[in-house]
């Protein structure tokens, strides 16, 4: 999301120079490659750019094939075998093979709009693109994108009654196990490659308290782009502190974040009735993280209280509750402490266990 956030803010600085761009995105990976599918960088016709599709590999190339395409005002996809020995990228960490479609933007921007979308409303978005075609049909051509609304459980300007037919059929399944993925339509001679993109909402931290040690974690929040919420007693945090936190909420009103699937909650107040009274609301809720700052004991104090108050947690709250919270790493100082959550909540969100990647067989990224 911090990518496409970068992506339109360029965009719109450019708006009224009239210059032309193009992006060009990863739409399939096959084997090793430093950024996965739906990685992105807009590039203008004087060779200004935002985003990424590599790890500085393949930028260079694909800037000068994406000037080709907005003078030609034509799509390409272009395949980067970096497992050759000559092919760009040998060397730099990639041992993969990448394809990366690269579309001129249209007057209308229908593609920046539909960006533009998924940054305003909350939610999972779809947008399905065309990165490979037999034959042209009208109003399907490579690199047209179409977006998935969700309300009506339409795609959005699709003309073509089988594709989108089968596009809504895959999306549907895109939904179900959160992955994007390319997928083949074919019919009467008419053979198209789709790339389904789901682009999840922001991740969301939710922090209850109000202590010197919250600062390294709003500022961790603001580097990884995440929205961010805060309870407790305002006046008493520095101002100049709080820029970067989406809400605010003092503890003394009732107003609270709103949680949901991508939330991520740190109960943190260092004092032990509001801890314990925000765990007993805040396991009700579908956040699939929860911490509880401080040591084991204290936490198991806070369960024999809920025992004898009459309060069991079920076994699917048990296991949103991190507490001791944080990885292993030793982490003595805020800075550190900050460092240990954010690598177990992204682990939690991600279905990962945390461990070191020299240890894990197979391949780092699923594939």
């Amino acid at each position: 999301m911090k990518e496409i956030k970068s992506i339109l803010k360029l965009y719109k600085a450019f708006e009224n120079s009239k210059e032309k761009c193009a992006i060009a995105q990863v739409v399939r990976v096959e084997e090793s490659s430093y950024r996965r599918e739906g990685a992105r960088m807009l590039v203008f016709e004087s060779g200004i750019f935002e985003g990424g599709i590599s790890g500085g590999c393949l930028e260079g190339d694909a800037l000068q094939r994406s000037q080709i395409a907005i003078l030609k005002q034509q799509p390409s996809i272009v395949t980067y075998d970096t497992s050759k020995e000559k092919e760009i990228g040998v060397g730099l960490g990639c041992n993969g093979i990448i394809d990366v479609l690269i579309s001129p933007i249209s007057e209308d921007a229908e593609v920046m709009t539909m960006l533009q979308k998924c940054i305003d409303e909350r939610g999972e978005h779809i947008i399905a693109t065309i990165t490979a075609l037999n034959t042209e049909v009208p109003g399907v051509v490579l690199g047209r994108s179409f977006y998935y609304n969700a309300a009506s459980v339409s795609l959005d300007e699709c003309s073509h009654e089988g594709l989108r037919s089968f596009c809504l059929n895959k999306i549907s399944e895109v939904l179900e196990k959160k992955k994007s993925r390319t997928f083949h339509y074919e019919s009467e001679g008419f053979n198209a490659s789709i790339f389904i993109e789901l682009i999840p909402p922001q991740f969301h931290l939710a922090i209850y308290g109000d202590n010197y040690d919250v600062y390294p974690i709003i500022e961790m929040a603001q580097l990884m782009d995440w929205e961010l919420s805060l309870v407790g007693n305002i006046q008493k945090l520095k101002k100049e502190k709080l820029q970067s936190v989406t809400n605010l909420y003092p503890k003394e009103l009732e107003a609270r974040p709103s949680i949901d699937e991508r939330t991520a909650i740190i109960l943190m107040a260092h004092d032990y009735k509001t801890d314990y009274e925000n765990m007993a609301l805040l396991t009700k809720t579908n956040a699939p993280y929860i911490a509880s700052l401080g040591p084991r004991k204290r936490f198991d104090k806070m369960i024999t209280e809920f025992k004898s108050n009459g309060i069991e947690f079920s076994k699917d709250e048990q296991q949103r509750i991190f507490a001791p919270c944080g990885l292993e790493i030793g982490a003595n100082t805020p800075e550190e402490i900050a460092l240990s959550l954010f690598s177990e909540i992204l682990s939690v969100f991600t279905g990962n266990n945390g461990g070191m990647l020299r240890l894990k067989e197979g391949p780092i990224h699923e594939r």
